[in-house]
């Protein structure tokens, strides 16, 4: 606010995580503005419908009334009405009839998560014909900008040091940021891997663990077959979320579950699972419904423990209460990925933790460890290093224009989900990573002493707890005879070492402050070798050795 009014620039870009509260800045500067008689109306433009209703509700409540059900083409609304609410979609097909409603008063437009007016190349003209003659523009959004060259309107851009020009924000305010001002909750993340067989198209079986090195295409099947309404992998890890959630609400009385699903039919299926498992139905939210608006509102001011959607909740929507929730979608950009981790880390009250259950695929869990990373918009150039966390959303925007590639690609992909089984795999933590050695089976103890762990815990407790609970199972495991003691396999080694490697540093990132792909860069560019997903237990031991060397130099 501060920053905002010191300067009244006619546009303002704030970057701050979801939960931070943007709606609530965003209609401080507005009814501010109306009492300065500075502006006249107010126009909002949302990605959704429903994102239109909550804006319009979260509007009333702070005496500034707005019409949700405004149409570009009906012109005039009510003169009860300071504002309207339309959608990125709306604006597009008549941006005329808004720029002329916008040039006959004095208008503050505020754009909420404005990288989605880079969705289509139309959306963005549309917004810029709209409003370029607003009297003022305050643009919000709450993660990482796209990765496509589409420039966003009205966001200024200038060149790094390298000459390549990106996004410039006029505030800043990340997750970590409000990790430590004790605006959001610390996310408590709960990898599960497992075995996994399915059919592709040619006709070849195939088995492999979730989370082990494989191929994109494989990778991706591998999820698909985990996810699988009819296997075992979703059952185990939704009946695990649930005693998470029941945990929980030893704490929070009214804490909620949300799961992800990727499409309609396995939210249904997911929900039936549910029912089985909570004993009660679960409330299932699909885009498609025209009460889908209604039953997210109820099912924020009830007590009901879980609710299932497809991708509608995944950005905006306010449900304070949920605190638990399970990633089960095949969608897998960082974008995405952290829109859907910010519905749960609202925080309502000093101690709450969210916990988020996720399959061990290596990007999934890659974005969960550098879940205080921001980008920058980046134009001019694409990124296609490996180790860009982005890489996978500029991959998934180039099968999408390749069009007939993209389906041939796609149809080449069939495959037929043969079964699984699900492992626990281990908790990551502010960049930490915890768990037993060997495999932890579903429903043992080892899975329970994470499980069990308060709903109510400082991020402090919740470290030291996490690695109490690790350290005494360690020394409780039974000292096993030397002879006949079978050797590691390889894959289990692997991931032994690998585990040691993120630990360390996460470890160096507490130290110094670095980020956690900044050190992987770094010892990849001393030590050689692929990155960490793929390396060899050779090249990954002469990381965990140089990073020892950082320490001991360091301390």
């Amino acid at each position: 606010m501060t920053a905002y009014f010191d300067r009244l620039p006619r546009d303002f870009l704030a970057v701050a995580t979801p939960g931070a509260g943007k709606t609530t800045f965003a209609l401080s500067v507005a009814a501010e503005l109306l009492g300065r008689r500075l502006v006249d109306r107010v126009t909002i433009v949302a990605p959704t419908e429903h994102l239109k209703l909550q804006w319009a509700e979260a509007a009333g409540r702070a005496g500034i009334p707005v019409d949700p059900a405004y149409a570009a083409g009906k012109g005039r609304t009510s003169q009860d009405y300071l504002g309207i609410a339309v959608t990125y979609a709306g604006v597009a097909v008549n941006p005329l009839a808004l720029r002329i409603r916008t040039e006959r008063f004095k208008t503050l437009v505020i754009l909420d998560e404005v990288h989605h007016a880079g969705d289509a190349l139309s959306w963005g003209e549309g917004v810029r014909e709209a409003f370029e003659p607003a009297h003022r523009r305050l643009a919000l959004t709450g993660t990482p900008f796209r990765s496509d060259v589409n420039p966003i309107p009205f966001v200024t851009y200038a060149p790094g040091e390298d000459g390549v020009a990106r996004s410039v924000a006029d505030y800043t305010y990340g997750y970590a940021d409000a990790l430590a001002d004790r605006v959001v909750r610390p996310v408590l993340f709960m990898a599960y891997s497992g075995e996994l067989q399915w059919r592709t198209r040619a006709g070849d079986e195939v088995a492999a663990r979730l989370g082990e090195p494989l191929t994109k295409d494989l990778t991706a099947q591998a999820l698909r077959t985990a996810l699988d309404p009819d296997g075992a992998w979703i059952p185990s890890v939704l009946s695990a979320a649930d005693k998470r959630l029941s945990e929980v609400r030893r704490h929070v009385p009214d804490a909620g579950g949300l799961v992800i699903a990727s499409d309609q039919d396995s939210a249904r299926a997911y929900a039936r699972t549910l029912k089985a498992v909570a004993g009660e139905p679960p409330t299932v939210v699909l885009s498609d419904e025209t009460q889908a608006s209604k039953k997210i509102a109820d099912f924020s001011a009830g007590e009901q423990r879980w609710m299932v959607a497809v991708r509608m909740v995944s950005e905006g929507v306010d449900v304070p209460r949920l605190a638990v929730g399970v990633y089960a979608t095949t969608t897998s950009t960082p974008l995405f990925f952290a829109q859907a981790v910010g519905r749960f880390v609202r925080a309502r009250a000093r101690g709450e933790t969210a916990s988020v259950f996720l399959p061990s695929v290596p990007n999934l869990l890659t974005y969960a460890a550098e879940l205080e990373v921001a980008r920058d918009h980046v134009l001019g150039r694409r990124i296609t290093d490996e180790d860009d966390i982005f890489a996978a959303e500029d991959d998934l925007l180039a099968r999408a224009q390749a069009g007939e590639v993209a389906s041939a690609d796609l149809e080449a992909a069939q495959f037929e989900a043969l079964g699984s089984q699900a492992h626990f795999d281990r908790v990551l933590f502010d960049g930490a990573e915890f768990g037993h050695e060997g495999e932890v089976h579903v429903g043992s103890e080892e899975e329970m002493d994470f499980l069990g762990i308060p709903g109510l815990l400082e991020p402090d407790q919740m470290r030291q707890l996490l690695a109490q609970r690790q350290s005494d199972r360690r020394k409780k495991k039974p000292a096993r005879p030397d002879p006949d003691v079978p050797e590691l396999t390889t894959h289990e080694q692997l991931a032994v070492l690998r585990r040691e490697l993120n630990g360390l540093v996460a470890a160096w990132h507490h130290r110094t402050g670095q980020p956690h792909g900044v050190t992987h860069a770094a010892l990849r560019k001393e030590c050689g070798g692929p990155p960490a997903a793929v390396a060899s237990a050779e090249m990954l031991r002469k990381r965990i050795d140089r990073l020892r060397e950082w320490a001991s130099r360091a301390s």
